[in-house]
């Protein structure tokens, strides 16, 4: 007893003593752990008789309960003091004046919205944007999507309280109606097509998750001319990745898929190579260690969208692609969760900003 006593007191008093996590998780390993002193004692307890246990059983688990709080409560402790010194480390005093010089950068977000309009402004793209309030037409409609038609369950829609005599409006779903607006203007200026546009922009979704928020960005793609085919979306497509990710072993793989607005429709598929367990993208996805991602939806657009632009279908062809901004960044720059892309934590931004001169240029490469 004498000896039970003894180590009690032992321990307890180099629980108290500790000061790092590390060092108490020590201590609890060498008192608790499979083959901690105080495990070996209780294991003793099933070798002897009853009258036996009934004498030195209590000592022992008093050890044990004594030693499990002790070390319950120094954690806590060293937990607590942890969390103080971050808390004063981080404070910031607002009544001092300022004396540092701008502290921001450029969104990642923004980062990459410069590189896409970089690498598609040498391909002969220009930028064209719309409204975000958006109307039931321009936003489905005119997409080939009625009413009734099923794909408007794929959206889950934020829409405006309807009034009397005024059209249904809502938060557009997608930069599509903006490809709409421009082909419509094409035609009511009187001009005829190329058309090469890419539309980035906020668009708004009611799902929120890791890999979901309810506003996203996007950046959709419109070809218009004559003799456009299903080569020329995926040459456009392949040029755009090898770029964007800036490596030339880029393989795509497309897959037959379905929107209300193109006819063919085509997911577009990555290939990646798993290295140290992190998936890097490049490579064939077949071989061996390898997979893939999808980054993309495109088709060719549908004779009905072009000719509810007023452009006649037989002699007007086009292709259409869009995905997700943020989805591209996520892939690019090891970001694992979209939500924190919107949470304004100034060590985030710290950690995936940019710099305001990394401006993306091709020569100097667009994610220097």
């Amino acid at each position: 007893m004498t000896e039970i006593s003894a180590l009690k007191a032992g321990l307890i008093a180099d629980i108290e003593a500790a000061d790092t996590l590390d060092a108490l998780e020590g201590l609890r390993v060498g008192a608790l752990g499979k083959n901690g002193v105080v495990t070996g004692l209780l294991k003793t307890l099933g070798g002897m008789s009853p009258e036996e246990r009934l004498e030195k059983g209590p000592p022992i688990q008093d050890l044990r309960e004594s030693v499990t709080a002790a070390i319950a409560e120094r954690k806590a402790a060293l937990e607590q003091a942890a969390l103080d010194a971050r808390l004063a480390s981080e404070k910031v005093d607002m009544t001092l004046p300022a004396d540092l010089g701008p502290q921001g950068s450029v969104h990642a977000v923004s980062q990459v919205m410069d590189e896409l309009a970089e690498i598609f402004a040498d391909l002969g793209f220009s930028v064209a944007t719309g409204p975000e309030i958006e109307d039931d037409w321009h936003n489905f409609t005119a997409l080939n999507i009625p009413e009734t038609h099923p794909a408007r369950a794929m959206h889950d829609t934020f829409y405006f309280p309807d009034e009397e005599g005024q059209k249904k409006m809502l938060l557009r779903t997608h930069t599509s109606p903006v490809q709409i607006r421009t082909m419509e203007s094409f035609v009511a200026s009187g001009q005829e097509p190329p058309i090469r546009i890419i539309a980035p922009g906020r668009v708004y979704r009611s799902d929120s998750d890791a890999t979901h928020t309810p506003m996203f960005h996007q950046i959709e793609g419109l070809v218009i001319d004559k003799g456009i085919t299903l080569g020329h979306l995926k040459w456009t497509l392949e040029t755009f990745l090898k770029a964007f990710f800036e490596r030339e072993d880029i393989v795509l793989r497309l897959r037959p898929s379905y929107f209300p607005f193109t006819e063919p429709s085509v997911e577009v598929d990555v290939g990646y190579t798993l290295t140290n367990g992190q998936r890097v993208i490049g490579g064939d996805g077949d071989a061996p260690g390898g997979g893939w991602l999808e980054v993309l939806g495109s088709g060719m657009v549908n004779r009905r969208v072009i000719e509810a632009c007023g452009l006649d279908p037989d002699e007007w062809q086009g292709f259409a692609f869009g995905t997700g901004v943020d989805r591209l960044a996520m892939l690019k720059y090891g970001m694992n969760d979209l939500r924190a892309f919107f949470d304004g934590d100034l060590r985030w931004l710290k950690h995936y900003g940019f710099s305001a001169l990394d401006v993306p240029t091709l020569s100097g490469g667009v994610g220097a």
